[in-house]
């Protein structure tokens, strides 16, 4: 049985002369937290696109979900959540509005919409305001929304583009206690951050700079390696020393 959530090989994607995401190689198992960190240009919203079969890539190689990224992009749209790095909802309909037309989009079965409905209020603390303007919730609250819309149709895989970029430190942290329980429950999560202290709650994550990998394991593995001297190391001080240039 193939055990990897996502695949890929010397995946590339330019545009024009410009080199996005430069012959990168990767693989992220079932069930994993895997984090693609960078800072901003490094070619993680492009690469995620990439997986989700929004933009097609220039050459290379990857599957998600056993699917292949080149042939079978539609089919990868109905097995993965995908939230992307700008809001995707829209501000003019309620919540509960935002949630049936996302029913409609995974194709979920009219059948499921009354439990779908109410796990998704209850799972993002939004019942209370349901029928409000989604435009006059609090940040944080509307990226609570659109990860529930994510997730209607119960995808095994999800993809979060910057998912707690402007929100605030109480919610990012209820955001990952969530992603934890998803994890629990088997579900892959691809998030990609420029935010290093997230990187944390990674099993494994992936630094990216310039289109190009140059780290690849575990937090505490990356940090070990960069300064096998120096215990007070963080993840930030690699991030600095990889990305910044920093000796």
């Amino acid at each position: 049985m193939e055990t990897n959530a996502v695949k890929v090989k010397d995946l590339t994607k330019t545009f024009g002369n410009f080199v996005a995401v430069d012959r990168i190689s990767f693989t992220v198992e079932r069930g994993e937290i895997f984090g693609f960190l960078g800072p901003n240009g490094a070619g993680k919203s492009t690469t995620i696109r990439m997986l989700c079969g929004i933009i097609t890539p220039s050459s290379g190689s990857g599957q998600v979900a056993g699917l292949d990224i080149f042939s079978r992009s539609e089919e990868i749209k109905q097995r993965i959540g995908y939230m992307s790095q700008k809001f995707s909802l829209y501000l003019d309909m309620t919540p509960l509005e935002n949630i049936r037309f996302y029913l409609g989009i995974y194709n979920v079965p009219p059948r499921l919409w009354p439990e779908r409905v109410l796990w998704v209020l209850e799972t993002t603390r939004l019942k209370p305001v349901r029928e409000r303007l989604t435009r006059e919730l609090p940040p944080g609250w509307r990226q609570r929304l659109a990860l529930g819309c994510a997730l209607l149709h119960q995808p095994r895989i999800l993809f979060l583009d910057e998912p707690t970029s402007g929100v605030d430190p109480i919610t990012r942290r209820h955001f990952w206690e969530f992603i934890r329980q998803l994890a629990e429950q088997g579900v892959t999560v691809f998030v990609t951050t420029h935010y290093m202290e997230e990187a944390r709650h990674c099993n494994r994550v992936i630094l990216i700079n310039a289109g190009k990998i140059v780290a690849n394991g575990s937090p505490a593995q990356i940090v070990a390696d960069l300064f096998p001297n120096q215990p007070l190391a963080s993840l930030n001080d690699a991030f600095i020393k990889l990305v910044g240039g920093a000796s």
